[in-house]
């Protein structure tokens, strides 16, 4: 039996679904947010790739230890982490982090950020990022900020070697 013998006959208190209405009974529609998030960040965590490369050029976005770490889904860029490394002085820098909007609260971050402290162990890391998303991350990874014009002394060195005398 379908349930609706016992119920009035007349249309207006019939329990039809309309277009686009879930049908009734529907107990998990509001999972569907929590279920989409897991999709997501299991995606994230086995199908993007870490591949680092080095930026070339001595202009004044790119000098000396100015690296990139790219996130690849499969044969696309949707994540990068641009960061400065001087190993005689084990620091690094995050200059730049952006990923794709549907990358945010996957954990892709975090993960990235744990791979560069893998990569480079005993390396102290700061960031010069200061927008809000940002400076959440960062400070749950303990990572802590820093201006964004204080260069260690010996990237300062081979970038003063790099500009032409006048």
């Amino acid at each position: 039996m379908s349930g609706e013998h016992a119920r009035p006959t007349n249309a207006l208190f019939r329990s039809v679904a309309g277009p686009g209405a879930a049908p009734h009974g529907a107990r998990h529609g509001r999972r569907a947010g929590f279920a989409r998030r897991l999709r997501g960040r299991l995606r994230a965590y086995r199908d993007i790739a870490f591949l680092s490369t080095h930026i070339p050029g001595d202009g004044a976005e790119a000098g000396p230890g100015e690296e990139c770490l790219l996130l690849v889904h499969g044969r696309k860029v949707v994540g990068q982490i641009h960061y400065r490394i001087c190993a005689a002085c084990a620091e690094g820098v995050v200059t730049g982090l952006d990923l794709d909007g549907h990358l945010h609260s996957t954990g892709i971050g975090t993960r990235a950020l744990s791979h560069l402290r893998s990569r480079y162990p005993g390396t102290t890391w700061r960031s010069t990022l200061t927008l809000r998303t940002t400076r959440d991350l960062f400070r749950r990874m303990r990572i802590p900020a820093a201006s964004a014009d204080v260069v260690c002394a010996h990237a300062r060195a081979g970038r003063d070697a790099l500009q032409p005398t006048s």
